[in-house]
C-alpha cells in the first residue's frame, strides 16, 4: 500500500484565507476521489497560536512550527506585511530545515521570505504581479520569470492564489497522473456555460489554459458524448478543423493528446461510478464508452493502480473499520 505524502505548512499572519484554501483544497479533493489518502497536511504558525486571516477568520495551526531533520515538502505562505513575520528566529529555522527538505515552496510572498533566507539564489522564481518589479530589483540573485508559478528543481514560487491552484493541480498530475488532476480541476469550474453559453470556462491543469475555441468545443463535446465516444475524425469535423490539426492543437494546449484526454475523462466517470454505486462493471463499461468489461478493466488498473474489484473491496474494508 503507498503511503500518503505529508506537506508541512507554515501559514504566516495576515495570510489570506483564499490562499491557504488554495493549498489545501485540491489535495482534499484529490484524497475524496482517489477514494483513499494520498496526501496528508500539518499547518503551523510561526508561534504556534491560530492564524488570523485578512477576512478575520482564524485558521487553527497543530503548533510552533519548529522543524527538526523533517525532509517533508514545506510550503511557507504569506499574503501582506511579510517583513513582519519573517524575523531573525524564522529565517534561521528556515535555512536549518532547508538542509533536509526535498522541497521548499514560497506561496505568494512567501517567495520574499524564501528569497530573504537567501533560499532562493542561483533558482528561477515568480512572485504576484504587483510586486514582480520590486521583487527582481530586492534580489538580483534570484532569476525572475513571469509565470503564474515556477518549478525549478527544490525550489517553487507561485504569484498568488489561482496561480497556486494550478500549481497544486500540476503537482498532483506528476504525482498521480492527468485523469486524477483533471478530475480535481473539474471540481473547481464554475459552469458559466449553464447560463451564459459564450463564456464557458474550461478546467486548467497546472500551466494549461484552454483558450482555442477548438479545442474548447472539442472538450465539450468528448463531456457530452462518454457514453458513446466520438472518433477524432467526427470531432474535427464538429470543430471545423482537421484531424491532423485538432492533434496539434492538443498538445499545443494542453500537452496531451486528444485520446489521452477523452479517456481520462471517461475512465474518471467510470470511477465515480464503481465508488458511487452498485453497477455491475459490464454496465458501468458500456456506460462509459469501453467495448467490453476487460477492456474497461485495463484502463482502470493502468489509470488507478488497481482493479475496479480492488477499488470497491478497499472501500468496503474502510467502511466496515469506520
Amino acid at each position: 500500500m503507498s503511503i500518503a505524502e505529508h506537506i508541512d505548512i507554515l501559514v504566516l499572519p495576515e495570510t489570506n484565507l483564499i490562499l491557504v484554501a488554495s493549498v489545501i483544497e485540491p489535495l482534499r479533493a484529490a484524497n475524496r476521489i482517489a477514494g483513499k489518502d494520498l496526501y496528508r497536511w500539518t499547518l503551523h504558525s510561526p508561534d504556534g497560536h491560530s492564524i488570523e486571516t485578512r477576512s478575520g477568520i482564524p485558521i487553527p495551526v497543530a503548533g510552533i512550527f519548529s522543524p527538526a531533520r523533517e525532509t517533508d515538502p514545506l510550503f511557507v505562505l504569506s499574503s501582506y506585511n511579510w517583513k513582519n513575520g519573517a524575523t531573525r528566529e524564522l529565517k534561521f529555522l528556515l535555512s536549518k530545515t532547508a538542509r533536509h527538505r526535498n522541497l521548499m515552496a514560497g506561496i505568494e510572498a512567501g517567495s520574499f521570505i524564501l528569497a530573504d533566507t537567501s533560499l532562493l539564489n542561483g533558482f528561477s522564481a515568480t512572485t504576484h504581479w504587483e510586486d514582480f518589479d520590486d521583487f527582481s530589483r530586492a534580489y538580483p540573485q534570484v532569476t525572475m520569470i513571469r509565470e503564474r508559478f515556477v518549478i525549478d528543481g527544490k525550489r517553487i514560487t507561485t504569484g498568488g492564489s489561482l496561480p497556486t491552484l494550478d500549481l497544486m493541480l500540476e503537482l498532483i498530475r506528476r504525482r498521480h497522473g492527468y485523469s486524477l488532476a483533471l478530475e480535481v480541476s473539474r471540481l473547481f469550474i464554475y459552469e458559466q456555460d449553464r447560463t451564459r453559453g459564450d463564456l464557458l470556462q474550461m478546467p486548467a491543469i497546472g500551466n494549461m489554459r484552454i483558450v482555442d475555441a477548438r479545442v474548447q468545443t472539442a472538450v465539450k463535446l468528448m463531456e457530452e458524448s462518454v457514453e458513446a465516444p466520438l472518433s477524432l475524425a467526427r470531432l474535427a469535423r464538429r470543430c471545423g478543423i482537421s484531424a491532423r490539426h485538432l492533434q496539434d492543437l492538443f498538445r499545443e494546449t494542453m500537452g496531451i493528446t486528444p485520446h489521452a484526454h477523452y479517456l481520462a475523462l471517461r475512465l474518471n466517470a467510470a470511477r465515480r461510478k464503481v465508488i458511487e454505486t452498485k453497477g455491475s462493471f459490464a454496465d458501468i463499461a458500456a456506460e462509459t464508452g469501453f467495448n467490453s468489461a476487460s477492456a474497461f478493466s485495463r484502463g482502470y488498473r493502468t489509470s488507478y493502480g488497481e482493479s475496479p474489484s480492488d477499488t470497491r473491496r478497499r472501500l468496503k474494508r474502510t467502511t466496515i473499520a469506520e
